[in-house]
């Protein structure tokens, strides 16, 4: 299993993580054995943001004898009232809520503290100086978290809580179809049946890659939900593309954004988690994600990068599809932002060495114009 490190946390994560939402579905022992399957994998990140006495239960009993071998996102607002699940930011629920997720996970720390589902600027604007806030401070102060984080949906307010610099990490929706999203419209009207995307819609949401590049330049860390977009993309039928991807080409287009260093899949069976793992061997054309949108009826990405590697191999060795990330996310910004030239300048080859063959542009599957952007690249990087 390959490790990725999370933003500037300083932690390596599995790529191929474990998002727990489904335990609480099966027998207990059953999905402690899943769990303690996972981590034989080389799984070894899970998301709890349930708040259910089940779920947290189950994953207590798996990580209590191997705790140093999970990371845990554990989130502040997820509270189980009268049997069922409340978003509340009232310090009366809160509070008991997160002493509870300690004592069902039989641990005296978290990995990383979420601030949860944060998905509208008023939300985050009334978190600023409140009980809430002050509360998650304290537990990291104390040592109870060792990393602040936060979980949205929205890219508007997950940009405005990385600027502000409290969060190392972000637990965020990332996919095909939500990148693709017009912008004014929501996750809930994209996941409706019968939605289709317009005829000539092209390109990525400017909010989502704002939000990318904005990770990649603070050192915020993204872990991935909902990268399968519950479901949908793998029927043609309910797709918003046209289109079927698989779960290989979903997982392979979550991990090639910048800033994301695992994908949180959820899983009923060992086969499951097997089927993900896979990844980790899995040849090119299983991953190939780009072939099929190039194609897709509903959309179009014409004349832009995907860095899906397509383009390879170069004659002049160029990584392509990394020159091509860190020329979008340097070029969004006035000036050229020094974590990202840093990252450029590490890579082994530069845009400088191109020798203009042309054989990428005949690979690539979107028609970039390679050559003219590894041009534009040294230019901006000056290497």
């Amino acid at each position: 299993m390959r490790k990725r490190l999370l933003g500037k946390t300083g932690i390596y994560v599995s790529e191929i993580g474990f998002g727990g939402e489904w335990l609480e579905r099966h027998p207990e022992e059953e999905s402690v054995a899943l769990m303690r399957y996972a981590n034989e994998k080389g799984i070894n990140i899970i998301d709890c943001w349930m708040p259910d006495p089940k779920s947290r239960d189950i994953i207590g009993k798996a990580i209590k004898d191997n705790r140093e071998n999970w990371y845990v996102q554990g989130h502040f607002g997820s509270t189980w009232q009268n049997g069922q699940y409340v978003r509340t930011r009232e310090m009366k629920y809160v509070k008991p809520a997160f002493e509870d997720l300690l004592a069902r996970l039989q641990t005296d720390y978290i990995d990383f503290g979420m601030i949860h589902f944060v998905d509208t600027v008023e939300d985050w604007k009334n978190l600023q100086n409140s009980d809430f806030l002050a509360y998650v401070m304290e537990m990291k102060e104390k040592g109870v978290i060792r990393h602040i984080g936060m979980s949205s949906h929205n890219p508007e307010t997950a940009k405005m809580a990385v600027r502000s610099g409290l969060i190392e990490m972000l637990l965020f929706s990332v996919n095909p179809a939500f990148d693709m999203l017009p912008a004014g419209q929501d996750l809930d009207e994209l996941l409706s049946e019968g939605y289709r995307y317009e005829e000539g819609l092209a390109g990525i949401n400017t909010e989502r890659a704002e939000l990318y590049q904005l990770c990649e330049e603070y050192g915020v860390g993204i872990t991935v939900m909902k990268g399968f977009a519950g479901g949908r993309l793998f029927d043609e039928k309910r797709s918003p593309f046209g289109v079927r991807l698989t779960p290989m080409q979903c997982i392979h287009y979550a991990l090639t954004r910048p800033s994301v260093a695992s994908i949180l899949c959820g899983y009923d069976t060992k086969e499951q988690v097997d089927e993900a793992v896979r990844y980790e061997t899995a040849t090119a054309e299983e991953k190939d994600y780009a072939s099929v949108l190039a194609n897709a009826p509903l959309h179009s990405y014409k004349g832009a990068c995907t860095y899906c590697g397509h383009c390879k191999p170069c004659a002049a060795k160029l990584d392509i599809a990394m020159i091509n990330k860190y020329y979008d996310l340097a070029a969004m910004q006035p000036e050229v932002p020094a974590t990202i030239r840093s990252h450029y300048e590490l890579l082994e080859h530069h845009a400088s060495e191109c020798v203009s063959c042309h054989a990428c542009e005949s690979r690539c599957p979107f028609g970039v114009p390679i050559v003219e952007r590894m041009r534009k690249a040294k230019e901006l990087f000056g290497l």
